[in-house]
């Protein structure tokens, strides 16, 4: 493992975090796959179960800048279950932990619990509330996302988890 100096001159472990492909089961601690379906199916396993009780909904197209596929930083709503889909149809990914702890303020995810998955771009993913995220992640040099939320989801409901203050990691998506 590497190690490199953050500002503070603590030392920060570089830690390997193997991305897979996602599936329905393995994602299910986390939240919901939506895989594509016929038109005219019944609500079903396949669909999302959303939670948006809590204000506004917001669903809006997200662009985003190539990130280095690294994270220090690891993000949860609390108040809402948030949807997530690549606009071009190209696969990206996002790393995840347990919604654990959701009403516990102080709560932090446990390295152990943190998860890489690989999501189709034919496919659309829900986070539980309280589900911990980093990414999306993609290699392009931007990509847009469909984004459902809450209109003030990154104003009020945006706790973050320093890994790197907490735990001296940073993970590095392979």
């Amino acid at each position: 493992m590497d190690t490199r100096h953050s500002e503070s001159s603590a030392s920060v472990t570089r830690r390997s975090l193997l991305a897979t492909p996602i599936t329905s089961e393995a994602f299910r601690l986390f939240g919901d796959l939506m895989p594509p379906m016929e038109d005219g199916v019944p609500f079903g396993e396949n669909d999302a179960t959303l939670d948006l009780t809590h204000g506004i909904p917001r669903f809006y197209v997200m662009r985003l800048d190539h990130r280095a596929h690294s994270f220090a930083r690891i993000t949860r709503h609390t108040r809402v279950t948030q949807c997530l889909a690549s606009v071009g149809g190209e696969p990206w990914v996002i790393a995840v932990a347990p919604p654990y702890g959701v009403n516990d303020p102080d709560a932090m995810p446990a390295l152990d619990d943190i998860r890489a998955f690989i999501v189709p771009g034919n496919a659309a993913i829900k986070l539980h509330k309280g589900t911990w995220h980093a990414g999306p992640f993609f290699n392009s040099d931007e990509m847009s996302f469909f984004n459902l939320e809450l209109s003030d989801t990154n104003l009020i409901d945006h706790h973050n988890a320093y890994l790197d203050r907490r735990y001296g990691i940073e993970f590095i998506l392979v």
